[in-house]
């Protein structure tokens, strides 16, 4: 298992938080997902290393933007 943490602009509540979450929980091989709208941060925990490209338009998708990757 890995974990990996992004961050994620615009979030700023719950709704956001279950946008993002549903989402890149949606993608292959994601155990669990923790977003945090407060500290702007997606985490990740996947069966193995979780493709950037995946997640970004998984973020995207939900209609926020994913800025880079902290871990």
């Amino acid at each position: 298992m890995t974990t990996a943490v992004f961050t994620v602009s615009g979030m700023t509540c719950g709704h956001c938080e279950k946008s993002v979450s549903e989402e890149v929980g949606a993608l292959p091989g994601v155990l669990q997902v923790s977003a945090d709208a407060k500290a702007g941060t997606v985490t990740v925990e996947s069966e193995q290393p979780i493709d950037d490209t995946a997640v970004r338009a998984a973020v995207d998708e939900a209609g926020y933007e994913l800025t880079g990757r902290s871990a």
